[in-house]
């Protein structure tokens, strides 16, 4: 029987460790340094899911997962548990302004040709589709028809663990630190309580602390934790239909329940690692809410009412993922570096993994392959939010 070590317990690593015990057979053992999920971009992720990418590999995996999450009921269902996990597709609607009007259209060709059911939307028509939307300025939208929106990403990641458990696999408390190696195979995990924990694969998959993991292998994974805002927003406005809005300032806003969340870029640098507790209230008062008011008149009477960040798990090199085989070495993985579209792509993701690590063909990854960043060869993501 196959035995895997999987450093990470998040949703990209239970995902994996689920197809591989349900699909494959094997015994999967995942290690979470907190259990409690705190700070876990997958507790704290806005879990919204779109195919308006400008790579079709990332609009393959949003595709398969998006098609996956309408069946999550039945895929993950458990003796005493059927998930219900909210996805509801109400699309992304990108707004351009004159400037980017042409690059709008140009994604908009690439993703009609991998078979996106987006449509391009002239200021008229969007003004009568979504009244409430301030158009003066705009150009052109994109509007996902279907297959966009969110859902609730802790129960997906919660059913994805249930799972994986009904199937066999143990979650270990402990924190991994280090490998034991020999002739470009791992052997051993070391965690840092001194247990050793051996297998036949090994998967990392620890989101934004996955960096120095790939060191003890010698790999340098250019996987760095960026803070992102988000505020929970309450207005008197209906806005019948909204999808999920992104503005051409950066903007972005969409509907949860009676209440809105929003957010933007981060003023000023991007730090690594900024601390989650340090909320900038400053961004939503001076930049996002007269944003807001700007594009939606009705949400000049919006209110705050709280806030929280998470990190994404930001890839330096090209802002998509990592995952694959390990350069260099037989039996080690990874599944990381997502840069804010892990959770969506997780089911994807991880069935990939299953499969690569199970020794089958997995080819909504192959473009993901770790070994790109040996060869300098970026695969760049334009449309990150």
């Amino acid at each position: 029987m196959l035995e895997v070590i999987i450093i990470g317990g998040g949703v990209m690593g239970a995902a994996t460790a689920c197809f591989l015990a349900r699909d494959h057979g094997a015994a999967v053992t995942v290690v979470e340094r907190d259990p409690s999920y705190a700070q876990a971009s997958s507790s704290l992720s806005l879990s919204s899911i779109r195919q308006q990418f400008s790579q079709p590999v990332n609009m393959g995996l949003s595709r398969w997962s998006v098609e996956f999450l309408r069946r999550a009921a039945d895929e993950l269902a458990t003796p005493d548990d059927r998930p219900a996990i909210g996805l509801v597709e109400p699309g992304y609607l990108y707004l351009a302004g004159a400037a980017g009007a042409a690059t709008l259209r140009e994604l908009h060709a690439l993703q009609r040709a991998e078979g996106v059911d987006v449509a391009l939307l002239e200021p008229a028509a969007l003004a009568a589709r979504f009244p409430w939307l301030a158009v003066d300025d705009v150009a052109l939208g994109s509007l996902g028809l279907s297959g966009e929106g969110w859902f609730d990403g802790p129960a997906l990641h919660r059913a994805f663990r249930r799972k994986a458990q009904a199937c066999g696999v143990r979650f270990v408390p402990a924190e991994g630190v280090g490998f034991e190696t020999g002739a470009g195979r791992v052997s051993a995990l070391r965690c840092a309580d001194g247990t050793r924990l051996r297998g036949d694969a090994f998967v990392i998959a620890a989101g934004a602390w996955s960096a120095p993991l790939g060191r003890a292998l010698g790999l340098a994974l250019p996987v760095h934790a960026k803070k992102r805002d988000v505020f929970v927003l309450e207005t008197p406005a209906a806005l019948p239909g909204c999808p999920l809005v992104i503005d051409p300032s950066g903007a972005w806003f969409r509907t949860e329940g009676a209440r809105l969340l929003a957010g933007g870029p981060p003023r000023g640098v991007d730090v690594d690692d900024a601390p989650l507790h340090d909320i900038d209230h400053g961004l939503f008062e001076d930049w996002l809410w007269p944003t807001l008011a700007a594009r939606v008149p009705a949400l000049e009477a919006l209110r705050l009412r709280s806030a929280w960040a998470g990190y994404y798990e930001m890839n330096a090199f090209d802002h998509n993922g990592l995952a694959g085989r390990l350069p260099g070495w037989a039996n080690a993985y990874t599944a990381c570096g997502f840069s804010g579209h892990g959770m969506q792509q997780s089911p994807a993701v991880g069935h990939s993994m299953a499969r690569l690590i199970a020794g089958l063909d997995a080819p909504l990854i192959d473009a993901l392959t770790p070994q790109r960043l040996l060869d300098g060869r970026p695969l760049r993501e334009a449309n990150v939010i």
